[in-house]
């Protein structure tokens, strides 16, 4: 239950970068970019009332059966959850992805910006794909697929280094160079070798 929070944590976190993606995507369009934080705002808070529930539910529950379905339409909800952040990741990503690819090909940047849009979207997508597969899967068979297995730190460690670590360090790595900086006139600066 309350081990599912770093999962939702790291489903802000990236979704800031859908956000920040499907902004860009907007403006350079010039459609209207406005509703898209509200938007991102109420998604999130959705999610995690329906995930407070759901873990009230399973923690104050009458019966054990009830518990038992709280925590498995919990599980199914985080699955879904997950699931729309890797298409928000293919829908904003591909898309970014397509217009870049339509700049001229004399553009400064363009493939560099080309390349890790690519990648920082496959990866996203595969790593939240990843993580709502075995979400569903331990949702479906608690008993042999327990997701976070406390007693198999092995285990956690190989599920939680393929669904966060390792994505993690890779977007971190591909978006290690931030743009140069700009002074006050608006001309960017030289960086000292």
């Amino acid at each position: 239950m309350l081990l599912d929070l770093p999962g939702l944590l790291f489903f802000t976190t990236y979704t800031l970068l859908v956000l920040f993606w499907a902004e860009i995507y907007q403006q350079a369009r010039n459609l209207p970019a406005a509703a898209l934080r509200p938007t991102f705002l109420i998604i999130n808070v959705i999610v995690y009332a329906v995930l407070a529930g759901l873990w009230a539910l399973t923690t104050f529950g009458r019966t054990p059966d009830i518990q038992e379905l709280a925590y498995t339409i919990s599980n199914l909800w985080l699955a879904a959850v997950f699931l729309a952040a890797a298409a928000g990741f293919l829908l904003y990503g591909g898309r970014l992805f397509v217009m870049l690819q339509r700049f001229p090909i004399e553009s400064r940047g363009r493939r560099k910006k080309l390349r890790e849009v690519g990648l920082v979207t496959s990866i996203c997508a595969g790593c939240f794909t990843f993580r709502a597969i075995m979400i569903a899967s331990s949702a479906a068979d608690r008993s042999d697929l327990e997701v976070d297995m406390l007693g198999h730190p092995l285990l956690n460690i190989a599920y939680y280094s393929f669904a966060e670590i390792i994505p993690s360090a890779c977007v971190l790595y591909i978006l290690r160079k931030l743009p140069p900086k700009r002074n006050a006139q608006g001309y960017q600066q030289i960086p000292s070798q």
